[in-house]
C-alpha cells in the first residue's frame, strides 16, 4: 500500500460537478525541470492548475488534491463523448521536463511508483481499462504527455490499461470510426497521432497505414469483446 506524503497542498481544486464518479484516470508529465518546480506551479493559486498526484523521479509521491475533490489537470478534454474530464477523473503527474526542456526516459524506480500508484487508485474506483488515459488521450493535438518513452506496454502488464498487438486486429477497418468508437474526439485533427503516440511510438505521423489500423481494431477489439 503506497502512502502519500504532503497531503492536500494544492489550493486547486473544487467540488465535481454534477454528482459525477469517479471512472477515469489521467496521466501526464509535468514539463518542469524539476519536481520542486512541478509541485511548486500546482500548488500556485494564480496558476489555477493541479492534480491529485504529483510522482518524483526518485519515486516519492505527493499528494496534493483530495480523490474527492476536483482536481485542474484535464483542461478542454474529451473522451467518450464526457466533456468535463476533471469531474470523472483522477490526475496523475509524473516528473518529467518535457519535449521541450529536455525530455527523457522515466526511471524504473518512478514507473514502479507510479504502477503502485494506479492501482490502488485503479483499484479504489473501479476504473474500467478503457479509461485508463494519456493526457494526449484527452487533448489530442493540444496536449502530446506523458509521451512517446513512457512504458505503457509495462503499465498494460501490470494490469493497468491495455496494450493491443497488431496481430489481433484487422487492418480493414475505418481509422476514425474505430478511433471514436474507443474514446477518441471524432473532431480532433490529431486523433490518429494521440493514439500512435501511445500505441505506435516509433510512427507519429499522423497516418494510419495499416499496422496503426490494426493496433485499433485489436485495442477496440479488447475493449469491447467484439470481433471483426
Amino acid at each position: 500500500m503506497l502512502s502519500p506524503i504532503d497531503d492536500y497542498k494544492s489550493p486547486n481544486f473544487g467540488d465535481r460537478r454534477g454528482q459525477k464518479t469517479v471512472d477515469m484516470l489521467v496521466l501526464h508529465y509535468t514539463d518542469a525541470p524539476d519536481c520542486d518546480t512541478a509541485r511548486g506551479w500546482l500548488c500556485d493559486a494564480e496558476r489555477q492548475v493541479s492534480a491529485h498526484y504529483l510522482v518524483d523521479e526518485d519515486g516519492t509521491v505527493f499528494r496534493l488534491v483530495d480523490e474527492a475533490k476536483r482536481a485542474w489537470h484535464a483542461g478542454v478534454s474529451y473522451w467518450a463523448g464526457e466533456t468535463d474530464v476533471n469531474s470523472r477523473s483522477i490526475g496523475i503527474e509524473i516528473q518529467n521536463p518535457g519535449h521541450g526542456n529536455g525530455y527523457r526516459p522515466f526511471p524504473d524506480v518512478q514507473m514502479a511508483a507510479v504502477i503502485t500508484l494506479c492501482r490502488d487508485v485503479v483499484g479504489r474506483h473501479a476504473i474500467p481499462q478503457r479509461n485508463i488515459l494519456a493526457h494526449s488521450d484527452i487533448a489530442p493535438g493540444r496536449k502530446i504527455d506523458p509521451g512517446e518513452l513512457f512504458d505503457w506496454p509495462l503499465l498494460a502488464s501490470e494490469g493497468i490499461g491495455i496494450f493491443p498487438d497488431a496481430g489481433d486486429g484487422s487492418s480493414d477497418v475505418d481509422i476514425a470510426e474505430t478511433l471514436t468508437a474507443i474514446g477518441y474526439d471524432p473532431h480532433a485533427e490529431e486523433a490518429v497521432s494521440a493514439f500512435q503516440r501511445r500505441y505506435r511510438p516509433s510512427k507519429i505521423d499522423n497516418y494510419a497505414d495499416a499496422e496503426t489500423r490494426a493496433l485499433a481494431d485489436a485495442l477496440l477489439q479488447r475493449l469491447t469483446g467484439a470481433s471483426t
